[in-house]
């Protein structure tokens, strides 16, 4: 039986990038041992207004 998720994300965004940021966004997911979309999130929630 699949495991539940505490907050399941059902939403997709596309972004386009460059080669070099594609390069810049590997090298970071391999250095911090996380996937894309996890630096991609740290990312947004860096940027994020305080609640």
């Amino acid at each position: 039986m699949a495991k539940s998720k505490k907050h399941p994300r059902y939403n997709v965004v596309s972004v386009r990038v460059s080669d070099e940021e594609r390069q810049m966004l590997e090298k970071l997911s391999a250095e911090e041992n996380k996937k894309v979309s996890e630096l991609i999130r740290e990312a947004l929630q860096t940027m994020a207004p305080p609640k």
